[in-house]
């Protein structure tokens, strides 16, 4: 199992449009083609203006068919259309659970399907 952290840098004041815009629309779009949100956050202290969301994921190449589908369905191109104008930085990382978390991450997935 691995976890893809997805950070995003927006325009200053942009945070709570880019929730309301996520939880209105991309949350139920993303949720359709992607298997386990891990986490979704914003901060508050240090860098500032940032959206952090992690989603689990069997394997790399799991990643990557989930994430065509969903680059491929037209409902999320329109979303992504709305939320690009918000973004000034993207940033992913690819991140492989401690040996002794991994069980925990793997039944916090379970726990939430």
């Amino acid at each position: 199992m691995v976890v893809e952290e997805r950070m995003y840098t927006l325009q200053t004041g942009k945070v709570p449009e880019f929730l309301k815009l996520y939880q209105e629309e991309g949350m139920a779009l993303q949720t359709r083609h992607l298997p386990a949100m891990v986490g979704y956050y914003f901060t508050e202290i240090g860098t500032l203006n940032m959206i952090v969301h992690m989603w689990a994921y069997d394997d790399l190449k799991h990643r990557t068919e989930c994430r065509a589908q969903m680059m491929a369905d037209p409902d999320w191109q329109a979303y992504v259309k709305k939320t690009q104008p918000l973004v000034l930085h993207q940033e992913t990382r690819i991140l492989n659970p401690a040996p002794f978390f991994k069980a925990k991450l793997e039944a916090l997935v379970k726990s939430g399907k």
